[in-house]
C-alpha cells in the first residue's frame, strides 16, 4: 500500500512564520537608524551654528562697520552705518508691543526651539514649486541669526547656516532676551535702529508704554520692508501694512474687533516725526540706493548699515551739486502756502545706459522722508509722446506731417476742450505737439486705439492700473500717474535711438567677504530709429519760440514735452494741480515734477508760476552740464536719409472779417463767405465763460444771437464746414451788450508774476496790467469811442513790493505797457483779435506764462 502524502490545497500558498515579526524589526531599526541620522545631522548643524555664533557673538549687539557709497568717479559720498539706536531692556517693553510682533514675524515663536520646522516645511515646497528659493520661513531667532551671518543670498546652503545659528542662539538665550536683542537691533528705517528708535522717529515718543495701539501696529509692520512701509515715505503703504498686523492680532484673540476697526483708521501726521542729523551729501540718492539694493539684489538696509559694503554707483557728482543748488533757490518756485511749500523733484537719467545722473525727492529734501522722485503724479500732457504720437508713428505709419483733427468735438461721453479755446479745424502732429494742443491727441488715440497706446507704453516702463483703460489716457488722466524716474528712463529711449533701459543708480556691490554684486544692463529695442528721429524733430519745437516749452532752454540742442493737469476746485479751475517738464539732450534727459503734497484751496499752482518746471529744468541742466561736450541729435546711421513724408494737404477754409455789433435785441454776426463753404459752425464765449461754446450751426453768412444777457461782453468765432472735415477758426469779434456793466474782477495779489497786455473794447476803453516780476502794477488807460480810433498806450507807474521780499529792496518798476483803445474799423465797435502772448518772454514782460492745459483725469 502506498503513503499517503498531504498536499496543500489548490490556491492557498504555505504560512512564512515570524515574517511580520521581521517585517516590524525592520521598521524598528530604520527608524532607530534614521534617528540616529537625525540626532548626527542636528549635532553637526547645532555644532556648526554654535561655532560661528560663538564667533561673531559681538555682532549681536554691535555693528561690523559703515558701508561706503561712492559716486561714478569712485568718490565717497556717504557713509551708511548705525548711527540712531536706543537700547531697551525687555521689561520696559509693553506686552501689546510684544503680541504685535509675534503675531506678525513669528506666530509659534514661544514653542519652537529656534526654528519652527513646520513653516519652514511649507516654505520647502513652495521653493520647491517654485524652483527657487522664494519663500523664508524665517523665525524672529532666525531673523536674528541672518544679521549676524549677513548674507542676503536666497540659497539653501544659507538657509541651512540660519538655521544652524538660530538653533544656537535659542539653547543659549531665554525667549525673553533672544526678543530683546531682536527689538534693539532690526532697522525700522529712516535711520531708526531698534523699536526705542523708530518710538521716537516716527511719533516723538520715547516711552514706550505711551505708545498706542495703531503705533505699535505701524512700527511691527515695518521689519518686512522698512523703506516701503515707512509711514514718513509713504503713509498709503504703512496704512495698508499696519492693517494687515491688526488683523493678524485680531484673528489671533490679542486685540477685538472694535479696536483693530479703530486704530486701522487713524492717519499718520508727519509732524509727529523726529528728525535726525544729516551727515551724508546727496541724501535723496542715498535713499534710493539703498531702496534700490533691496529691491534688485535683495540686500536689506539693515545689511547695508553694518556689513561694511562698498557701493558704486551712476551718480554725477557735478550734477547732482547743481540740481540741490538750484532747489534752494526759492525764485524757481510759487512762494510758500501758508501750510506748504510748493514742492518739486528731478531725476536726470544718461540715455545710453539708463544710469541716475542726479536725483532730488524735494525741496529741503531729508533722509528717509517722502521721496517725490519715484512718486507717481498724474503727468498731463507729458505723456502725449509715449501714449499717442510715438505709437501712432511707430504702429500705424503716421507722420509729422499727418493732418490731425482739432475741431471741438465729444468722443462719447467724455469732452475734452483746449485749454485756450481756440479750435483749428485741422492741424499737423508737430504743430499739435509744440502748442500742446489736447483735441488732436484724444483724436489720434481714439484712431490708433487705446491698446495700441498703453501696449508701447509699456515697452517704455510706464505702468497701467486696470482702470487706465480710457481716452483721457491721451492727456494723461491716470488712476494712479507716473514719477520723475519713470518719465525720465522713457524719454530717454527717445534721444537713444528707439533703445530703452532701465534706470538704476547701482554699477556693483562689494561685500566684506570679498563677493561682489555687479549691475547686468538689459537695453531692449523698443521703436524704430525713425520714430525715434521723428519725435526728436517734433519736441525740438516744443521748446522753440512759440512753443509751450521754451523758458526750458539753456542754450544747447534740447527736445522735450511740458505736462499739467488742471485743477478740479470749484472757481480755481483756471489754475493747475501739477505741472510737468521732460526734455532731453543727446546724452542726458531730465524729468521734473512741481506741485503740492496735498492740494486744495490754499495749495495750488496759480497760472501765472506754470512755467515753474520748464525754469528748474534750465537752471539745473544749464549748471550741471557745464563741461560736458555740446553734441547735436544725430539722424540714425547706417540707412538711407529719413525725410518728412508730406501727404496731400487739404484746402482749409477761413473766415478773415467777423464783424458783432448789438442790434435791437440781440447781437448781430456777419462775415464775407469762405468759398465753397455754405455752413458755419458759431461758437461763443460769455461773461464768466472760461471756454468756447458751439451755437446753433449757420447756412448763412449771418447769425442773430438772441440769448445774451445785458451788460455783458460776448466773444464770437466761426469755423466754415469744409465737407467733412473742418475749416480755419476765425478771428475773434467782442461786442459788449447794454446794460449795466458787470464790475470788473479784483485782481488777485497773488497772480502777480506775468502781467497781460490789454485788450481793446469796442468803446475804447482799453486796460493794461503789467506786473514787472510781480512787483508793479501798472495801468494804462486809452481814450477812444465807437470809432475804434481811440489811443491806449499807458505807461506804467512804480510798482510796490507786494512781496515783501527780506531783502527789502524796492518793487521794481512795472514792466508792462498797457494797449488801449479798439483798433478796429467804424463797423459797430468791430475789433481785432487778441493776438496770442508769445511764450518766449520772461516773467514781468507782459506775458502769461504758458499753460498745458490738460483736462481733469479719468472723466472720460
Amino acid at each position: 500500500m502506498a503513503a499517503s502524502s498531504k498536499t496543500p490545497s489548490k490556491g492557498k500558498k504555505p504560512k512564512k512564520k515570524g515574517s511580520a515579526a521581521k517585517v516590524i524589526l525592520g521598521v524598528i531599526i530604520a527608524a532607530l537608524l534614521a534617528l540616529i541620522c537625525a540626532m548626527s545631522i542636528y549635532l553637526v548643524v547645532y555644532l556648526n551654528g554654535l561655532k560661528i555664533l560663538t564667533a561673531n557673538i559681538d555682532k549681536l549687539d554691535d555693528a561690523l562697520g559703515a558701508s561706503v557709497i561712492y559716486d561714478a568717479d569712485k568718490q565717497e559720498i556717504a557713509k551708511v552705518i548705525k548711527e540712531n539706536r536706543e537700547n531697551v531692556k525687555f521689561d520696559q517693553f509693553p506686552k501689546q508691543l510684544v503680541d504685535a510682533f509675534v503675531a506678525t514675524e513669528d506666530r509659534r515663536f514661544f514653542e519652537h526651539a529656534g526654528v519652527d520646522f513646520w513653516s519652514l516645511g511649507r516654505a520647502v515646497v513652495k521653493d520647491v514649486i517654485a524652483r527657487s528659493a522664494v519663500e523664508g520661513g524665517s523665525t524672529i531667532t532666525q531673523q536674528l541669526a541672518k544679521n549676524v551671518f549677513l548674507n542676503s543670498d536666497k540659497t539653501f546652503f544659507r538657509k541651512g547656516t540660519e538655521m544652524s545659528i538660530a538653533l544656537a542662539i535659542d539653547n543659549k538665550y531665554t525667549k525673553n532676551e533672544i526678543l530683546e536683542k531682536y527689538l534693539n537691533r532690526i532697522y525700522f528705517g529712516s535711520q531708526a535702529y531698534g523699536v526705542k528708535a523708530a518710538a521716537i522717529r516716527y511719533f516723538g515718543v520715547s516711552d514706550l508704554n505711551q505708545l498706542q495701539l495703531w503705533q505699535i501696529a505701524t512700527l511691527a509692520g515695518l521689519p518686512k520692508a522698512p523703506s516701503k512701509y515707512s509711514p514718513i515715505s509713504d503713509p498709503e503703504a504703512s496704512k495698508d501694512r499696519r492693517g494687515v498686523v491688526l488683523k493678524l492680532m485680531a484673528d489671533q484673540g490679542l486685540i477685538t474687533e472694535e479696536e483693530r476697526a479703530q486704530a486701522a483708521a487713524v492717519d499718520y501726521d508727519p509732524k509727529t516725526q523726529t528728525p535726525v542729523a544729516q551727515s551724508n551729501l546727496f541724501p535723496s540718492f542715498r535713499d534710493y540706493v539703498i531702496k534700490e539694493a533691496y529691491d534688485l539684489y535683495g540686500v536689506t538696509d539693515e545689511q547695508i548699515s553694518n556689513g561694511g559694503y562698498k557701493i558704486y554707483t551712476t551718480l554725477n557728482s557735478t550734477a547732482q551739486k547743481a540740481m540741490d543748488k538750484a532747489y534752494t533757490n526759492a525764485k524757481l518756485f510759487q512762494p510758500d502756502g501758508p501750510e506748504q511749500p510748493m514742492q518739486s523733484s528731478m531725476v536726470i537719467i544718461d540715455n545710453a545706459s539708463g544710469g541716475i545722473v542726479a536725483m532730488t525727492g524735494g525741496r529741503d529734501y531729508k533722509s528717509g522722508t517722502w521721496n517725490r522722485a519715484y512718486k507717481p503724479r498724474q503727468p498731463g500732457s507729458s505723456f502725449k509722446p509715449l501714449v499717442v504720437y510715438a505709437p501712432a508713428i511707430e504702429k500705424k505709419g503716421y507722420l509729422p506731417t499727418s493732418m490731425l483733427d482739432d475741431t471741438k468735438q465729444e468722443f462719447g461721453k467724455y469732452a475734452p476742450r483746449n485749454y485756450d479755446g481756440q479750435y483749428l479745424g485741422q492741424v499737423d502732429m508737430t504743430y499739435a505737439i509744440k502748442k500742446s494742443k489736447n483735441i488732436p491727441a484724444v483724436w489720434t488715440l481714439s484712431k490708433i486705439g487705446i491698446n495700441t497706446g498703453k501696449d508701447f507704453a509699456k515697452q517704455l516702463g510706464i505702468t497701467f492700473d486696470e482702470n487706465d483703460n480710457n481716452l483721457a489716457m491721451a492727456l494723461g488722466g491716470m488712476t494712479k500717474g507716473e514719477s520723475p524716474l519713470q518719465m525720465a528712463q522713457a524719454y530717454a529711449a527717445f534721444a537713444n535711438n528707439g533703445v530703452y533701459n532701465q534706470g538704476h543708480a547701482i554699477l556693483r556691490i562689494e561685500k566684506s567677504d570679498g563677493t561682489a554684486i555687479d549691475y547686468k544692463a538689459e537695453p531692449k529695442k523698443v521703436m524704430s530709429e525713425k520714430t525715434s528721429w521723428y519725435m526728436t524733430q517734433m519736441m525740438r519745437e516744443v521748446v522753440s519760440s512759440g512753443g509751450t516749452g521754451i523758458r526750458a532752454d539753456f542754450g544747447r540742442p534740447l527736445a522735450g514735452k511740458t505736462g499739467s493737469t488742471q485743477l478740479d476746485l470749484k472757481g480755481l479751475e483756471s489754475h493747475y494741480r501739477d505741472i510737468w517738464f521732460v526734455g532731453y539732450t543727446p546724452q542726458w534727459t531730465g524729468a521734473v515734477w512741481a506741485g503740492f503734497d496735498k492740494t486744495d484751496s490754499k495749495h495750488y499752482i496759480r497760472k501765472n508760476y506754470s512755467d515753474r518746471a520748464n525754469m528748474v529744468f534750465s537752471a539745473v541742466m544749464a549748471e550741471a552740464m557745464k563741461g560736458i561736450p555740446v553734441k547735436d541729435f544725430e539722424r540714425p546711421s547706417g540707412g538711407k536719409q529719413i525725410e518728412q513724408e508730406k501727404p496731400p494737404v487739404q484746402e482749409k477754409k477761413s473766415v478773415t472779417d467777423l464783424r458783432a455789433g448789438w442790434q435791437n435785441s440781440g447781437v448781430r454776426l456777419s462775415w464775407t463767405a469762405a468759398e465753397g463753404t455754405s455752413a458755419y459752425q458759431v461758437f461763443r464765449k460769455g461773461p464768466g465763460e472760461t471756454d468756447f461754446s458751439q451755437l446753433t450751426p449757420s447756412n448763412s453768412t449771418e447769425y442773430m444771437d438772441q440769448t445774451v444777457q445785458p451788460g455783458g461782453t460776448y466773444e464770437y468765432y466761426v469755423v466754415p464746414a469744409n465737407g467733412d472735415a473742418a475749416g480755419v477758426q476765425s478771428n475773434v469779434a467782442s461786442v459788449n451788450v447794454p446794460g449795466t456793466e458787470p464790475t470788473p474782477p479784483p485782481s488777485n495779489p497773488d497772480d502777480n508774476n506775468n502781467g497781460e497786455n490789454g485788450n481793446g473794447n469796442n468803446n475804447g476803453i482799453g486796460n493794461g496790467n503789467g506786473n514787472g516780476n510781480g512787483n508793479g502794477n501798472n495801468n494804462g488807460n486809452g481814450n477812444g469811442h465807437n470809432n475804434g480810433n481811440g489811443n491806449g498806450n499807458g505807461n506804467g507807474n512804480p510798482g510796490k513790493d507786494k512781496d515783501k521780499d527780506k531783502d527789502k529792496k524796492p518793487g521794481n518798476t512795472g514792466g508792462g505797457t498797457g494797449n488801449g483803445g479798439s483798433t478796429g474799423g467804424s463797423t459797430g465797435g468791430t475789433v481785432s483779435p487778441t493776438p496770442t502772448p508769445t511764450p518766449s518772454e520772461p516773467a514781468g514782460s507782459g506775458t502769461t506764462g504758458s499753460r498745458d492745459g490738460d483736462l481733469q483725469p479719468n472723466n472720460g
